[in-house]
């Protein structure tokens, strides 16, 4: 499990991207990543733990809940 912090997430268009606490690329994540039922939204800032799947275009976050 990764942990990281919240750079921007976008809840219309549905994805942002995580800043990794081990100094490592932005992860991408998507809203259906985020752990949880009905509407799911993350705040800038917010500190995440996430898993790093590889997605199309690269690192992407799974499983993301608050730390």
């Amino acid at each position: 499990m990764a942990t990281g912090t919240v750079k921007w997430f976008s809840p219309e268009k549905g994805f942002g991207f995580i800043t990794p606490d081990d100094g490592s690329a932005d992860v991408f994540v998507h809203f259906s990543a985020i752990a949880g039922e009905g509407y799911r939204n993350l705040d800038e800032g917010q500190k995440v733990t996430y898993e790093v799947t590889q997605g199309q275009k690269g690192p992407q976050a799974a499983d993301v809940r608050p730390a």
